[in-house]
């Protein structure tokens, strides 16, 4: 017997109610299906209440913490592997593309197996035939950003590579913004400036005490291999932020290793063949060598939770702190001194961070523009916003049916 209309309605209601709050502890991607079409309980972004007024509603979350400690992480790590560079260069050892070799291995080993672990061989067969040229085409840009951007400090002063190195920011904003449809507001362009303007003192510091090194042997040679560098790098890095936002990092990870050793691995053996017969071999090389593994590996690994917490864009701008860090450990290994207009460029640099968020909501950057309003072509994984939305969601759905 068919019911009363205001009868099935509530019935229906009923179900739909019963149904979401099921899906929530058991299939959190139903959920999301089940509550859009709910009118009561509808799928709603975390911060879809924070209005423009809320400056600083992003200063006083978790997240912003953990981005800001990550990119100071990574930049630590990144100017470690340029330490350990130095060292090797000063034990007569200069082979750049060997070098990178061993951490494109040592990730390969951990996360080749893993991706394989996770979805079977003939599951890790079929991402080679479907997105195999996509992630030899991500591998690529990174092998030859590392690979140029030691090219460019042979030839021309560390001032000129520098200073191109901003270029990498350029390629990075206008990437995201064509390709990836990111929209950047005047706070993160502002921000972005005032770190740029911090970086400048930096150099300027350097070009004072005479620390940018001897006179350029060939400067058109080597402003073109930085600028080279530091374009591979822009699109890396993006290319990298979209990659680890709609698949598992593991896969990312394992992929760029795998096909980064084999191109690197082909690199090494033509460009290096004579470099790695003249270098100097002994205990403290490969205690070097070691250490600039390490350091790479565990930026590599460590990378993709920035680049779904924040973005390329804040990741590069990170990186300019790099410069202070350098000299804090040159201080120690390298006897440097610290010039008195280090600290105030480092401070600069922080504070072009603080700007570069404001009046950014609770979401931040985590939410990305190619994956939808709700993030639902996206991963939902460790620092993303897809699981963010999820949680919250399953969160009001247990209230209300409560």
């Amino acid at each position: 017997m068919r019911q009363p209309a205001s009868v099935e309605a509530a019935s229906s209601n009923f179900n739909n109610q019963r149904n979401v709050a099921k899906a929530n502890t058991s299939y959190p991607n139903l959920a999301e299906s089940l509550s859009a079409h709910s009118e009561e309980t509808p799928l709603v972004p975390v911060d879809s209440t924070v209005t423009k007024k809320d400056l600083f509603a992003y200063f006083v979350t978790k997240d912003f913490w953990v981005i800001l400690f990550l990119g100071q992480v990574l930049a630590i790590l990144n100017t470690s592997t340029s330490t350990f560079t130095s060292l090797l260069a000063l034990e007569g050892t200069s082979i750049p593309a060997f070098q990178t070799f061993f951490s494109y291995a040592a990730l390969n080993l951990v996360f080749t197996p893993l991706t394989i672990f996770k979805y079977g061989f003939n599951g890790w067969i079929r991402i080679i035939r479907q997105d195999g040229w996509k992630y030899i085409l991500f591998a690529t840009f990174d092998v030859e950003g590392n690979y140029f951007v030691i090219l460019a400090y042979r030839y021309t002063t560390i001032l000129s590579a520098q200073l191109i190195n901003f270029w990498a920011i350029a390629i990075v904003v206008a990437t995201s913004f064509f390709i990836l449809h990111v929209r950047y507001h005047s706070m993160q362009i502002l921000g972005i400036l005032i770190c740029i303007g911090g970086m400048g003192i930096l150099i300027g510091s350097d070009h004072i005490t005479g620390s940018n090194g001897e006179q350029a042997v060939d400067a058109v040679k080597g402003d073109m291999f930085a600028l080279l560098s530091a374009t591979f790098y822009g699109f890396s890095n993006v290319v990298e932020e979209y990659f680890v936002t709609k698949r598992p990092v593991y896969e990312v990870l394992g992929q760029l290793a795998f096909w980064a050793t084999i191109i690197n691995g082909i690199q090494a053996c033509v460009f290096d063949r004579s470099s790695f017969e003249t270098a100097t071999w002994n205990g403290q090389v490969a205690g070097y060598l070691i250490g600039y593994t390490l350091c790479l590996s565990l930026f590599y690994s460590t990378a993709p939770l920035i680049y779904r917490l924040a973005s390329a864009s804040f990741m590069n701008i990170s990186m300019l702190t790099g410069n202070f860090w350098g000299v804090i450990i040159g201080v120690h290994v390298l006897h440097l001194h610290v010039h008195w207009m280090y600290p105030i460029a480092f401070v600069l640099i922080m504070l072009g961070h603080f700007v570069y968020y404001l009046g950014r909501p609770v979401l931040g950057e985590a939410r990305k523009p190619w994956l939808g309003r709700n993030q639902e072509r996206g991963i939902s994984g460790i620092f993303t916003a897809k699981r963010r939305i999820e949680q919250a969601n399953a969160t009001r759905h247990d209230e209300i049916n409560y």
